[in-house]
């Protein structure tokens, strides 16, 4: 995926970058799942095994994020 166009808020660039996902002393890149979350008494949520990476941009001006999960 390309980056995307200017702004839709200001007009201004985007920067490429990501949100972590922290946990007890680790560090991660936040994943897109499919459908609604269900509890798991042990882990707060079950997970499928398909997750997609979310990709995010900042505008650098007036720093609306945009984010997409594409393979």
């Amino acid at each position: 995926m390309q980056k995307p166009g200017p702004c839709p808020k200001c007009g201004s660039s985007f920067t490429e970058g990501f949100i972590v996902d922290e946990t007890y002393g680790a560090h991660g890149v936040s994943n897109w799942v499919e459908g609604q979350p269900v509890k798991s008494f042990w882990s707060g949520i079950k997970l499928p095994r398909e997750k997609v990476p979310v990709r995010t941009f900042r505008c650098n001006r007036c720093g609306f994020l945009e984010s997409y999960a594409t393979d």
